[in-house]
């Protein structure tokens, strides 16, 4: 949670100093492509890395690797070049930090209090967000950048200190002699698991969906809704309430995550949600809409970590969360440069719309295929 109070300042102030070194939208969007990159670069590398090191040590490296690029910052603020290296270097490091979280909370809790371990995760993660974008949007505006580099440089630092007395338990760890071995065999345990591949599937398709729409809402706000910036950020806000509500209703209700109704029943939502915005221009509706697909996409993400950490051995976690990873930004990046053109030529409406479908059948994909409990076609 303290690394995502950082988080949160550095993406605010990452773009406004673009914007304010460039006036420029497409080397604002630049940003994006650099913090891209590496998940596809080196995810399935760094899930290699999470199975065969100790995985504390692991994320401790990755912070205060990211504590100095934030210092960087900090230091050097006004030169593009600099700027991107930076979201090149936060992200890469990102990327062997998140497979290596994934995979230890199954070692902190019991076996049927990972739900509510996740769900505490997201829920602590997007409320923080909600609570802390308006205020560092203020401190960028008044006292400029660097301020915010040096809070993320600082809540990495304190990660680090905290993560350094997490109480794992010790983990035999059997891989080959090479890290290229090592990706070879979770490419051979995907590949060969029904489960898994249908996943890797679904996310995909989610992937191509949510790329577009997400980057584009602003573009539907105004072309499509007709409000300003104003009413722009009470659409975000609807998201994230929605967001930080689902997990909490989630552990509440639910018992068994494994069930496909709660695997791929968010996609159906999260599908519906995007064609009622293509088909309405009322602002109350989209504000419901959204917090219906803000609760989709929490939960969602809570039932799928829950799942491959019940289901997959913990020697594999890793380079099972760092390929999914892979998956969700490549199709991430080809949604958001297919999106985009065809907002210009079709309308905005008409990516939503298609949006939309394309995440309803991501879910019929993932119902279609499977079982009573896709859990039980995962790697043993």
């Amino acid at each position: 949670m303290i690394s995502r109070w950082g988080d949160t300042f550095n993406s605010v102030a990452l773009v406004v100093l673009v914007y304010r070194l460039t006036g420029s939208g497409v080397k604002v969007a630049g940003t994006v492509v650099f913090e891209i990159a590496p998940v596809i670069l080196f995810g399935f590398m760094a899930g290699a890395v999470a199975d065969r090191h100790p995985r504390r040590r692991v994320m401790v490296a990755a912070d205060l690797g990211r504590a100095a690029v934030a210092l960087l910052l900090v230091a050097v603020p006004g030169r593009l070049g600099v700027v991107y290296f930076a979201a090149f270097a936060l992200s890469a490091l990102s990327v062997f930090f998140n497979p290596a979280a994934s995979s230890v909370v199954p070692s902190l809790v019991d076996a049927d209090d990972v739900v509510g371990a996740n769900s505490a995760l997201w829920s602590a993660a997007v409320i923080s967000q909600i609570a802390l974008a308006p205020l560092a949007g203020a401190v960028v505006a008044a006292f400029g950048a660097r301020p915010a580099f040096g809070l993320n440089a600082a809540s990495f630092v304190a990660s680090a200190l905290l993560l350094g007395r997490l109480p794992l338990p010790a983990r035999p760890v059997a891989l080959g002699s090479r890290h290229l071995s090592d990706v070879a065999e979770g490419l051979r345990t995907i590949r060969s698991s029904r489960f898994l591949t249908v996943l890797a599937a679904v996310q995909g398709l989610a992937a191509l969906s949510a790329g577009a729409t997400s980057a584009l809402l602003v573009v539907l706000a105004e072309r499509h809704l007709g409000v300003g910036p104003g009413r722009f950020g009470l659409l975000i806000a609807a998201i994230g309430v929605g967001a930080g509500l689902g997990p909490l209703v989630l552990q509440r209700i639910v018992g068994d995550v494994r069930r496909p109704a709660f695997v791929f029943g968010p996609y159906l939502l999260r599908g519906g949600t995007d064609v009622v915005l293509a088909a309405s221009a009322s602002f109350p509706v989209a504000l419901g809409a959204l917090a219906l697909y803000g609760v989709g996409t929490s939960t969602g993400n809570v039932a799928y970590s829950s799942v491959l950490q019940t289901a997959v051995p913990d020697r594999l976690r890793g380079r099972v969360f760092a390929f999914y990873d892979v998956v969700w930004q490549t199709a991430r990046l080809l949604s958001i440069a297919v999106g985009g053109v065809l907002a210009d030529r079709l309308g905005i409406a008409a990516v939503y719309g298609i949006a939309g479908l394309v995440l309803i059948g991501a879910g019929a994909l993932g119902f279609a295929a499977g079982g009573r409990r896709y859990a039980a076609a995962a790697p043993g």
